[in-house]
């Protein structure tokens, strides 16, 4: 008895799972996929293209008044579907671009973090200590492992970061004894 076809989302994250991609990745791609769908009163991509692209990309520019890179994560997951899933390139899209803001990003001075991160407290103050005290990314920090972090080398090991490469960072000293108790707590 032969399988049925696997349905369309089911075959894009199969394509994003074989080429190692994150988990929140997938997530992404898969949801402007449907948006796209969607957009287009349920129409199979397969029935659409270029201009189609156009279409949803230039609505959410103008309608939607999306970021310049919330649009460019939604062409993105369109040109994967169709360069990746369907095998089928695409012609040139031409887009009207969210416009990229001009402002510089806001940052946090180190007493208005400190501040902030003592608002926090147990294991969200700890998450917060790491994230901002040795540059870790969320999920990076929310995988730590009790072998990855020496206590004797004062360091942690990021294992999986970014690009799939395990990275190394100093351990800060001030964390050291929270850590430890919080290895304890849950032994």
């Amino acid at each position: 008895m032969d399988n049925p076809p696997k349905k369309l989302l089911d075959q894009v994250a199969d394509a994003l799972r074989v080429r190692h991609y994150a988990y929140r990745t997938e997530q992404t791609c898969i949801y402007w996929i449907r948006r796209y769908i969607l957009f287009h009163d349920k129409r199979h991509p397969r029935e659409m293209g270029a201009a189609e692209i156009e279409a949803f990309l230039t609505h959410l520019a103008v309608e939607g008044q999306v970021a310049a890179s919330t649009q460019n994560q939604a062409l993105c997951a369109l040109l994967f579907l169709y360069r990746e899933v369907f095998q089928q390139p695409l012609e040139q899209v031409e887009v009207v671009w969210a416009k990229k803001p001009q402002r510089l990003p806001t940052v946090l001075s180190q007493e208005e973090t400190r501040r902030l991160i003592a608002h926090f407290s147990g294991n969200h103050q700890l998450t917060a200590q790491l994230l901002y005290g040795r540059g870790l990314r969320l999920m990076e920090c929310l995988r730590l492992r009790v072998k990855d972090i020496d206590f004797g080398q004062q360091h942690i090991i990021i294992r999986d970061a970014k690009g799939f490469k395990d990275r190394v960072t100093l351990l800060p000293s001030s964390l050291t004894a929270p850590l430890q108790q919080r290895i304890n707590y849950e032994g």
